[in-house]
């Protein structure tokens, strides 16, 4: 599981004031929940970056002063305006707490409808799930290998050990469809039959 690290400062002040106070600064306002207490801290814009900008799901460990807080990212807001990150939210990991998070989905193996010639679509890149930390992952892969040409795998067709996925069972993660150029052959081939 990929993890980043981030440094940040125990926020005492509080108010609009002290926030704009720590924009102007370069940094970010932040709050952990889910843990033993709710804590305010802020750190650098930049120290954001490839937790932010990315479908990847990671871990944060945010330091602050001896104590360190593994944490998923929860919400942030950005700037009207300017776009700048602008506040975020982190759920802290507790052992025997669940947390619901998203996760992306990774295809894995090729499916037999793509070697009879169809094309895959993926219609969904994450799920929702509900998970204790410890069956958290970095993505949860789905095997194509039996997806058949215009069949569909979906999201009740997934089962992960100690995950609960809240996606509608019947939303379809990834299908083969029918190219064109199979449609005109099966066309053709149809015709041919007829004419015999």
């Amino acid at each position: 599981m990929n993890t980043i690290t981030i440094e940040g400062q125990l926020r005492s002040e509080f108010g609009k004031k002290a926030t704009r106070q720590i924009r102007s600064e370069e940094q970010v306002p932040c709050v952990i929940y889910g843990g033993a207490e709710t804590v305010n801290f802020s750190a650098p814009a930049k120290a954001f970056k490839t937790l932010v900008y990315t479908a990847a799901f990671q871990i944060a460990e945010i330091k602050l002063g001896a104590k360190t807080y593994r944490c998923v990212l929860k919400d942030m807001q950005f700037d009207v305006v300017t776009d700048a990150l602008a506040h975020i939210d982190f759920m802290e990991l507790v052992e025997d707490k669940q947390v619901a998070v998203t996760i992306p989905i990774k295809l894995v193996g090729s499916s037999v409808g793509v070697k009879a010639g169809g094309k895959l679509v993926s219609k969904l890149k994450a799920l929702k799930v509900k998970a204790l930390p410890k069956h958290l992952v970095e993505n949860i892969e789905v095997n194509i290998d039996n997806l058949e040409l215009n069949a569909n795998i979906r999201v009740e067709d997934v089962k992960i050990e100690g995950v609960e996925i809240t996606n509608s069972p019947r939303i379809p993660i990834a299908s083969v469809v029918m190219t064109r150029q199979l449609r005109q052959e099966e066309a053709t081939a149809e015709k041919d039959a007829k004419k015999k």
